[in-house]
């Protein structure tokens, strides 16, 4: 099987992971439910679980002890989408290709959707006691919320994204820029690959977080070239806005070859620390390197 073939296979099973766990449109939440439900089922790469399953798979996991976590990272994950595009934010109209919540719902329905989402995701994360079996894997399980919570809260995801907004439009030091990928867009990606680690049975995290480090930095540079270089078509949300909304990125500091290079170098990295884990790594492997040239 080629690459395209089994990135699309494990997209789609990670698509009926969330599918599973998604609210039901029902009662005087039904609203609410509606919105959160769009947002979730607008598509996207669903990078996120896809890493945490694989990493859980390689390091010899088996079980349905993942399934909640897949769908609560994808869930924080739009979560912080939603609140991005707000017009307090960045007021995008355009995410995934399709209108953004807060234009098809309404500005106070995006909050409420937002805050609920991450609230359910950790209603979500609960369930894998019920599925873990034996006195190891309810530690691996309890383990694994440590980490979800850690790393999307402010010592994570949010931290990131408080320090973003408080800079918004000034210029940035490339350390400052480089704490706000760390934690707005990389936590998420190591708290992915981590959680799959921990309930695979691992416990030395710091290869593993650092995996996550450096693909979420190249992950984050990329996509701040392809703001510069890609079309709305292509990227299936606006292009310009880090210049509209005066943001300091790796462009606007290093320039796009040398922001290339970076992301370039990191992936290499990410690879290199990959090399050093047990099992059966080409598709993750080869899904490093995509995002590396990805156009969207």
């Amino acid at each position: 099987m080629n690459f395209k073939e089994e990135l699309k296979q494990k997209t789609a099973r990670a698509e009926q992971v969330i599918a599973s766990f998604l609210p039901k449109e029902e009662g005087f939440a039904k609203h609410m439910a509606e919105a959160m439900n769009y947002s979730m089922r607008a598509g996207g790469k669903r990078l996120r679980p896809v890493f945490m399953a694989e990493m859980y798979e390689l390091l010899g996991g088996t079980g349905e002890v993942i399934r909640p976590f897949m769908a609560a990272m994808e869930m924080i994950h739009t979560h912080s989408l939603i609140h991005d595009d707000l017009p307090a934010l960045d007021n995008d109209e355009y995410r995934r290709g399709k209108k953004t919540t807060h234009v098809v719902f309404g500005e106070s329905a995006a909050i409420l959707a937002g805050d609920a989402l991450l609230n359910y995701a950790y209603e979500t994360a609960f369930r894998a006691f019920d599925l873990a079996k034996g006195e190891k894997e309810l530690r691996r399980t309890a383990r694994a919320l440590e980490i979800l919570g850690e790393k999307t809260g402010i010592k994570g995801m949010l931290g990131g994204q408080g320090a973003d907004v408080e800079n918004d439009g000034k210029p940035l030091s490339k350390d400052m820029l480089d704490f706000i990928y760390e934690n707005k867009t990389s936590a998420l990606i190591e708290a992915s690959l981590m959680i799959g680690a921990v309930l695979a049975g691992t416990e030395d995290m710091v290869k593993i977080e650092k995996i996550g480090s450096c693909i979420g930095l190249a992950f984050q540079i990329q996509d701040d070239i392809l703001d510069v270089t890609s079309s709305r078509e292509e990227l299936g949300k606006p292009v310009g806005s880090d210049a509209k909304n005066n943001k300091t990125t790796y462009v606007t500091l290093e320039g796009i070859e040398k922001a290339g290079e970076e992301v370039k170098r990191r992936t290499e990295m990410a690879i290199e620390l990959l090399d050093d884990l047990p099992g059966e790594k080409e598709f993750l492997k080869e899904l490093f390197l995509s995002l590396c040239t990805r156009r969207k």
